[in-house]
């Protein structure tokens, strides 16, 4: 592509991050996204944005998905070229938006295994060392259940994120939405716990509430691992990362309560369709649901 054209997903990058405000990561999956579309442009002799139609969309759809690319991830690309497009339509450099209405091919959405009660027990009457590290797994452990936090919100908090008298936590989330989420009584001791212990590791001037051995924030990286340590010493059969407490989280609570849109704002999701597909409820429970609830359902007293 041309100069110009790459100039304009410069734009568009700054745009997400200084006026959607998109966290890191985001605009990384964007800008990886984008280039495989402009990768596709330099094969077919496209050389800048105005050239790419509905049907060089299309094209580009079927390339990736011949060459073994899913329909989530597909779906996930023509997202973020949607949204280019109607980034570029506001400032006026093109006239229609060559993605929209484009569709992906479908593909069966497979819910991840959630831990079942007995495995959080597991989990959780691990005996685990008396050390800074131990201490803070366990903290890090009960608040991803306890809460339902995302890998990145847990990385992200502070110190001051946590009101221990209100037994809350402000997190933010996707798109710097903030939310204010509970905190249950066994979390709230572990951090406690935590808390004090952090003093021994902690550089002076850090406000991180999850910190490494060196004393900053701790990494994406050094927490999934620390998950994966915790459920091999604790015995259980599968893998451990902080998603599936997060879906075990939205799980237990649905099945317990049947309040999904509780459950959404819990997760903070945008789209309580987002929460339908990352909780489930098992047939008996919707069968009671149903019994109880549908009029021409109910049995005769």
């Amino acid at each position: 592509m041309k100069q110009a054209a790459l100039d304009w997903l410069d734009d568009f990058l700054h745009h997400l991050e200084h006026e959607r405000r998109l966290s890191p990561q985001t605009r990384t999956a964007y800008r990886r996204d984008l280039k495989q579309v402009i990768s596709f442009c330099d094969q077919h002799a496209l050389d800048h944005w105005n050239s790419l139609d509905v049907h060089g969309v299309r094209r580009y759809i079927s390339h990736r998905h011949r060459r073994g690319i899913g329909g989530r991830s597909l779906q996930r690309e023509l997202s973020a070229l949607r949204s280019f497009y109607n980034y570029l339509l506001r400032e006026q450099r093109v006239t229609l938006n060559p993605a929209q209405g484009v569709s992906a091919p479908r593909t069966t959405r497979k819910l991840p295994r959630t831990l079942d009660v007995d495995e959080v027990k597991q989990l959780f009457t691990t005996q685990l060392d008396d050390t800074p590290q131990a201490c803070r797994d366990r903290a890090m452990l009960e608040l991803f259940y306890s809460s339902g936090l995302r890998l990145s919100e847990l990385v992200g908090l502070d110190i001051s994120d946590v009101d221990l008298r209100d037994a809350t936590v402000r997190v933010t989330g996707k798109g710097n939405k903030a939310r204010i989420v509970p905190i249950g009584r066994y979390a709230l001791e572990a951090i406690e716990a935590w808390r004090k212990r952090r003093t021994e590791w902690a550089a002076d001037g850090e406000v991180a509430l999850f910190i490494s051995r060196r004393g900053h924030r701790i990494s994406r990286r050094n927490v999934q691992k620390r998950l994966e340590i915790c459920a091999i010493r604790s015995g259980l059969p599968e893998h451990l990362h902080p998603h599936k407490l997060r879906h075990s989280f939205a799980s237990h609570i649905l099945e317990s309560s049947g309040d999904l849109r509780a459950v959404q704002e819990l997760l903070g999701h945008a789209d309580i369709s987002t929460t339908q597909i990352y909780t489930h409820l098992d047939f008996q429970h919707l069968a009671r649901v149903y019994d109880q609830a549908h009029p021409r359902a109910r049995k005769r007293k």
